[in-house]
């Protein structure tokens, strides 16, 4: 099979490699269909920041079944979307379901080979039947959708509620929409990047320019000077973490989704703001596919392309065998993007046209 292997730093080679071994019990075989890029994989490529080499990158999958499960539940031809995270039988966090909380496990596409490969062997409990109106490109990403989710679920929401999401790129936009969808009346979506703000307008929501002023600022004079009731920090930056704090109204919930980039110094007054309007922080990591049916996963399938948008947010779709360019151009920001997805197999390459032709980020890529 074909594969794209990430041999160092900025170097991927496009080779022949055997069939995969079996992963777990219960092994299945898959033919990859599409892989999302996420900003992860650009720092693995662009700065080795990984677990070695060499790896074929790629945590955001979908794909079709190629042969039988052991218990029958899935069949050749079935289209799958593909969770990550290979969980640790022994680990207790485990027992509980919450397989990527543990101490140790495995994750394709970080610690053991990933999407960017023709076949992958996966866990029958790790594949998640597509319906049939949800195509391969957007199975691809059930998983950042599903992060999103897990994300915006630790917050209540009370009655007329706001939210601010600080960072409109994939994440944040898929934050935004499970607001909306939790019953969050009124969403503020900030960016610095004009073009990304111009997709959250058209997806619907209210948008917040934070060039000249902070993103708080501007949320607590749009809600009359009382802040929001739940902020979302979805830009990576420690800037926007204590912007997201300071947003917050009294007995406000933030969330910290971003994994953050530079550190985020607390100074006393923000101590003092965090006490005194009894704010409550929450960290979130990855998603839960446990209780089966009634999951993050399980709510995102049955959603996406209902209630939440996801083909709006793919800017390009490409070949994977063009890794190595693609993802100079994303580590170099040569290029603009919202969401880059690697179409692996025929059958997503040949829904490329028709989703390219009506995304939203698409028609922001400049001619």
């Amino acid at each position: 099979m074909r594969a794209a292997v990430l041999r160092d730093v900025r170097r991927i080679d496009v080779v022949d490699l055997p069939s995969p071994e079996p992963v777990g019990a219960d092994s299945v075989l898959v033919r990859v269909g599409a892989v999302g890029v996420c900003g992860s994989d650009v720092l693995r490529f662009g700065l080795g920041k990984g677990y070695g080499f060499p790896l074929v990158l790629g945590h955001e999958m979908s794909g079709t079944v190629a042969e039988s499960s052991a218990d029958g539940s899935f069949q050749p031809g079935d289209r799958v979307a593909i969770f990550p995270c290979l969980p640790d039988p022994h680990d207790p966090m485990t027992e509980i379901g919450e397989f990527a909380l543990a101490a140790s496990y495995d994750y394709f596409g970080s610690r053991r080979d990933g999407g960017l490969e023709e076949e992958l062997r996966v866990p029958a409990r790790n594949l998640f039947r597509l319906p049939e109106h949800v195509s391969l490109i957007e199975g691809a990403l059930v998983e950042p959708a599903g992060v999103a989710l897990h994300a915006v679920r630790k917050a209540p929401v009370p009655p007329n509620a706001t939210a601010l999401v600080i960072g409109a790129g994939p994440i944040g936009l898929f934050a935004a929409q499970w607001l909306r969808v939790g019953g969050v009346v009124r969403v503020l979506v900030a960016d610095i990047d004009a073009r990304k703000r111009r997709i959250a307008e058209q997806l619907g929501f209210e948008t917040i320019d934070p060039t000249d002023s902070g993103s708080d600022e501007i949320a607590i004079d749009r809600t009359d000077g009382r802040g929001v009731d739940i902020a979302v920090e979805a830009s990576g930056l420690g800037l926007t973490f204590l912007q997201a704090v300071h947003a917050t109204a009294h007995q406000g919930h933030v969330i910290l989704l971003g994994d953050l980039s530079t550190d985020a110094p607390l100074a006393k007054e923000t101590v003092s703001r965090i006490l005194r309007r009894e704010l409550t922080l929450h960290g979130t990591w990855n998603a839960r596919i446990t209780p089966r049916g009634r999951s993050d996963w399980d709510m995102v399938i049955a959603s996406i392309g209902r209630t939440v948008n996801a083909l709006d947010l793919v800017s390009h779709i490409e070949p994977f065998e063009e890794a190595q360019r693609v993802l100079e151009g994303l580590a170099d920001r040569r290029v603009w993007a919202n969401k880059t997805v690697f179409a692996v197999s025929e059958e997503a390459r040949a829904e490329a046209d028709r989703v390219l032709a009506a995304s939203l980020s698409r028609a922001e890529v400049p001619a």
